[in-house]
């Protein structure tokens, strides 16, 4: 897809589904809040549990973590990966993203698909997984478009090779919250 065209879907509140390292994933633009509102309709997904942020880089996570943290993060050497961190928000981090409390879930993806769309829409992306809440996740283009039809938008790509989600860690305990 064209910059200008994904652009063009995420400023106009659309959502899309795209290739992750271990499944299809569901993003948005992070500071939209009708988007973010469809993801978690389309999910059946109550907002208490917050969402995951992807990035191509640090200064992507900058308007949601603070910089202090994205850097103990990056410091910890697992990034670009599939470690997701829980890090303090800033205080212009959406509610809609945090769940409610004052950390938010972010990650620099591996996955070049992933990266390349970040670089593309100029910005991180919401990134849950493709599926209704309790079901296994999409992993296929293909099986998006049964689950989601026309309300999203399905990217092309082939997944990584991970079969499970991303590892979620706690920066301030180092608690291993999902492996």
């Amino acid at each position: 897809m064209k910059r200008e065209a994904l652009r063009a879907i995420l400023k106009q509140g659309g959502v899309i589904a795209y290739a992750t390292e271990s499944c299809f994933g569901l993003g948005c633009d992070p500071m939209n809040r009708t988007a973010v509102e469809k993801i978690f309709k389309l999910k059946g997904r109550g907002a208490a549990k917050g969402l995951i942020l992807i990035a191509a880089n640090r200064n992507q996570l900058r308007p949601y973590a603070t910089r202090s943290a994205i850097e103990a993060a990056w410091a910890r050497g697992r990034w670009p990966g599939p470690v997701t961190w829980v890090l303090p928000a800033t205080k212009s981090c959406p509610d809609w993203l945090t769940g409610g409390r004052g950390t938010v879930a972010v990650r620099i993806t591996a996955h070049a698909g992933a990266a390349a769309l970040c670089e593309k829409a100029g910005m991180a992306l919401v990134s849950t997984s493709a599926n209704k809440s309790g079901d296994s996740p999409a992993r296929t283009a293909a099986e998006c478009e049964a689950v989601f039809g026309r309300r999203v938008s399905v990217l092309e790509g082939k997944i990584g090779m991970r079969k499970r989600p991303s590892t979620l860690i706690d920066l301030a305990s180092g608690k291993v919250l999902r492996k």
